[in-house]
């Protein structure tokens, strides 16, 4: 995975994300089932950000971006702000 492709699934994910919160101002969807989807697409959001600045900080130090990989739910949303 290239970085055009990673920015690719993040708009994917962000339209995904827009679609979701319509549904819900409309009403069609359960509130629940709107927070659980809304919770994963997030996570999914997290972890794809990470991976895209994992590649820029190794090419940024003449390291293969391709070494990267995506890291676990826990470990990206473990991260101090």
């Amino acid at each position: 995975m290239n970085d055009q492709d990673i920015l690719a699934r993040i708009k994917q994910l962000v339209d995904d994300e827009h679609a979701l919160r319509a549904k819900a101002t409309a009403g069609k969807i359960d509130p629940i089932a709107e927070r659980q989807q809304l919770a994963q697409l997030e996570v999914m959001l997290d972890q794809a950000w990470d991976l895209l600045r994992q590649r820029r900080a190794r090419s940024g130090s003449a390291e293969s971006p391709d070494d990267t990989a995506l890291r676990s739910p826990r470990e990206v949303e473990g991260y101090l702000q």
